[in-house]
């Protein structure tokens, strides 16, 4: 991906990854895309716009055992998306852009961007 498709400002959370009409292989499950066994691949495309929209809670964290510092801002997250196989079948996202429905799904915590150091810049 071209250095133009992310824009990231860790100061506000804040922070965009887009890129339109990228060619992709349809393998029509994960399986198939691993093996390379099964149904022939489909040449397909793909746009999608993810965006942090930040401006929530400043968080730090800092693990030891691991070797890891971070230092983020959250926010909501929305992603609108379009896949398309070529001649094809047309997934597109709610119009509105899809979002997280909590700021805590399964024990993750919330969207956030940050700055992280971890292994030999860890100290």
């Amino acid at each position: 991906m071209p250095a133009s498709a992310f824009h990231v400002d860790t100061a506000t959370g804040q922070a965009r990854f887009r890129a339109r009409n990228v060619r992709v292989k349809d393998y029509h499950d994960i399986i198939s895309a691993v093996t390379g066994q099964g149904p022939t691949p489909v040449p397909s495309h793909v746009s999608f716009d993810v965006r942090w929209h930040g401006h929530g809670e400043r968080r730090t964290i800092r693990d030891r055992t691991f070797g890891f510092e971070g230092r983020y801002v959250t926010g909501k997250a929305t992603i609108s998306f379009t896949a398309s196989q070529d001649g094809g079948v047309i997934y597109k996202s709610d119009p509105a852009g899809q979002y997280n429905p909590t700021v805590n799904q399964g024990g993750a915590g919330p969207p956030a961007i940050g700055n992280e150091r971890n292994g030999v810049f860890f100290r």
